[in-house]
């Protein structure tokens, strides 16, 4: 598996698999049946590491990168998906929105604690009729008053909006000006009135790390808190979303070989006519099929996270790996039910939830059909896929430019 990745590969593996084992898996049955968050796991990841690889160590991350980033995600999933649901909050679309477009006193003020788990993050910009279009039919607005804005309106599907502590909303700054008109805001709805978020239940999804809709009554968010110049959210979500499509494309990966796993063990144990099923062809066609898959999965997720790393332009190659996982895992979740039978619905059995957690990762950061649309509109010449590459005026984690700002040294 990491026999042409770098040897640290392994040993980061080894200390995430190691953490689901002995920190994770035993315990988060217990928080589902009490529909607990578990904060105080979620703050012993940050403090194993699993949140801060793709930030530098000046603002408490690893520096380890995107491809680290990648299998933490894999590894994760694979062992409990439900847990995994963290990441993109802890690690991704939040802190990085903030790391792009704050200032070095919201980095620094914001961005550490993400990372290190003691506080609960968000991104919110999907709202109900906002479709593929989320930006440009955005209806939330935020209207300046005095040093606060005043934000109105309602967002759907905010992962973790109903224990958050800090997050980043996006709204109208200027309705008539389109996805030009979209602002970005630091939010901290547990210390400004207006914030409302219900869960939203999930059919087969955890109760414990809750999906939100989100009503927004006058929100009050300082003008301190914007990130960038009003009409920058666009820049600013766009740097943050190609890392997400990578990280859910991991996370896919992870629950389709746990799919794999489970009915590899299942077609040894389980007997039929005197010997296990998987010595019958019929269960051997599908192992193949999902071992094929798989790998072919693994290769676009890591090609992916290593052309970021290299600061490539990866937004068509992100596209293709969330694509090509996230058909992996539904292809795998299915086959895994059949070879359990009747027992593949059954709650004991986590490939009854598995098939679940592969159904969003076909929606969730990027719908299936709107990866299928960026990818055939650059084979066919009509939008370049990589064409927000190097978008200017943001930083990068990867070249840690915020030190570079603090120590007054100018930024590329």
């Amino acid at each position: 598996m990491d026999a042409l990745l770098p040897e640290e590969i392994g040993a980061i593996r080894d200390t995430v698999n190691r953490f689901m084992e002995v920190e994770v898996n035993p315990v988060m049955d217990d928080f589902e049946a009490s529909g607990t968050f578990p904060r105080d796991l979620v703050k012993k990841a940050g403090a194993t590491g699993l949140y801060g690889s793709v930030f530098p160590e000046s603002v408490g991350g690893t520096d380890m990168g995107y491809l680290v980033a990648s299998v933490i995600s894999e590894e994760m999933a694979r062992n409990d998906v439900r847990f995994s649901a963290c990441i993109n909050q802890q690690s991704s679309t939040c802190p990085q929105c903030i790391y792009a477009g704050g200032t070095v006193e919201q980095v620094m003020k914001y961005v550490p604690p993400l990372l290190a788990g003691e506080t609960i993050g968000m991104m919110s910009l999907t709202e109900p009729a906002g479709g593929s279009d989320p930006l440009g039919a955005m209806k939330t607005t935020a209207k300046r008053d005095g040093d606060v804005y005043r934000i109105n309106g309602s967002k759907i599907f905010a992962s973790m909006a109903n224990e958050t502590d800090v997050g980043v909303l996006l709204a109208k700054t200027d309705p008539d000006a389109g996805a030009n008109g979209v602002s970005a805001f630091i939010v901290e709805p547990k210390k400004y009135p207006g914030f409302d978020a219900r869960p939203i239940e999930m059919q087969g999804l955890s109760k414990a790390l809750r999906t939100c809709a989100v009503f927004l009554d006058d929100f009050v968010v300082p003008a301190g808190n914007r990130l960038g110049e009003e009409g920058a959210g666009f820049k600013i979500v766009m740097r943050a979303l190609q890392p997400g499509r990578v990280t859910v494309a991991a996370k896919a990966l992870g629950v389709a070989r746990a799919c794999f796993e489970d009915a590899v063990r299942y077609a040894n144990e389980r007997e039929l006519r005197g010997r296990p099923i998987g010595k019958f062809q019929m269960i051997q066609s599908e192992i193949a099929e999902m071992a094929v898959a798989i790998e072919a999965s693994r290769a676009l997720v890591y090609e992916a996270a290593q052309c970021m790393d290299a600061d490539l332009p990866s937004n068509r190659i992100a596209s293709l790996a969330k694509y090509h996982a996230s058909q992996t895992a539904k292809m795998a979740a299915d086959k895994a039910q059949q070879i359990f039978g009747g027992y593949g619905l059954a709650v004991e059995y986590r490939v009854s939830w598995l098939k679940s957690y592969a159904d969003l990762f076909f929606t969730g950061e990027g719908t299936a059909n709107v990866q299928k649309i960026v990818i055939a509109e650059d084979a066919l010449g009509y939008k370049v896929a990589d064409r927000h590459h190097g978008l200017t005026g943001l930083r990068d984690p990867r070249k840690d430019d915020v030190a570079k700002e603090r120590s007054g040294t100018a930024v590329d």
